[in-house]
């Protein structure tokens, strides 16, 4: 696995594999690897000719106060775990790399930015849709991997593709769980013992709203407010920021079950102590 650092190195190299027919997959990180970005790898490489993954920290998706001062970060370790997996390119460039002085154009994804973690993390998305468009000009990947954990960030992301007419595939790949079932997540890290164990409640609830609607009730308004009540009634729940059901394509919001719905995404952004962690699933009607 060979480390890049510089754009202009980067993108010399995904040149010369184009020339020699290679399909590229690209597999976007902020580092601190596990078990759902080791699963991108594989599928980009099962599908792929060649494997290129990022890691950047990215600083322009983190609000004020947020947590980019401690979020995890073990680049050396990380890259081990590329290598063994068979990344054949890892893409890791500084702040000023992707941000040189006088940096100034943004992009944002309109009406999809602001709803669920937009609406509590202003700022956000526009960051996270700036810096993926600029890795997929300079990788020009076939493919790009994006894990479901982050649904909205996935739905972002493909409508940032498809209006901006980039020819890019963005491939989604089933969230990973650890045996409990809480999601796979770099922010875990955070969790005391104590609250690790409870924070699988996530989960379960949106299990829980999976059974309600399966077993029949369509107002999902009643459904929410249920669920919304047992996750604020666990004492180590310190907040909820939401419980949303949405459509799957539109993330357009959701009050009831109607005639010839097919799927619903059922998903949550909840404090546990001081850490927030989100989840969803997708509701088969």
């Amino acid at each position: 696995m060979k480390e890049i650092k510089k754009i202009i190195e980067c993108k010399s190299v995904v040149e010369k594999l184009r020339k020699k027919g290679y399909k590229i997959g690209f597999v976007p990180t902020m580092g601190s690897l596990h078990d759902g970005h080791l699963n991108l790898i594989r599928m980009a490489g099962r599908e792929c000719d060649c494997v290129i993954m990022s890691i950047f920290l990215n600083p322009t998706q983190f609000g004020p106060g947020e947590d980019l001062g401690k979020y995890p970060r073990n680049f050396r370790k990380d890259c081990i775990k590329a290598k063994n997996e068979g990344v054949d390119y890892m893409f890791h460039p500084g702040v000023e790399e992707m941000y040189p002085p006088g940096h100034r154009t943004w992009v944002e994804v309109g009406g999809l930015s602001s709803i669920m973690c937009g609406r509590f993390r202003p700022g956000h998305f526009k960051g996270v849709a700036t810096v993926v468009l600029k890795l997929l000009d300079i990788i020009n990947p076939d493919n790009a991997y994006f894990g479901e954990k982050d649904y909205q960030q996935m739905v972002i992301v493909r409508r940032m593709v498809k209006d901006l007419n980039l020819g890019v595939k963005i491939i989604s790949c089933p969230t990973v769980r650890e045996e409990d079932g809480l999601a796979m997540s770099s922010r875990n890290k955070y969790l005391s013992k104590e609250e690790r164990k409870e924070a699988v409640i996530l989960y379960r609830c949106l299990n829980m709203a999976d059974s309600m609607i399966v077993e029949g009730e369509k107002n999902l308004k009643k459904i929410k407010d249920k669920l919304k009540g047992e996750l604020k009634d666990n004492k180590f729940v310190k907040k909820v920021d939401y419980f949303d059901f949405r459509d799957p394509l539109t993330l357009e919001k959701k009050n009831r079950v109607r005639s010839g719905d097919k799927e619903v995404l059922a998903a949550a952004a909840a404090w546990i102590g001081n850490t927030r962690l989100i989840d969803n699933v997708i509701i088969k009607l």
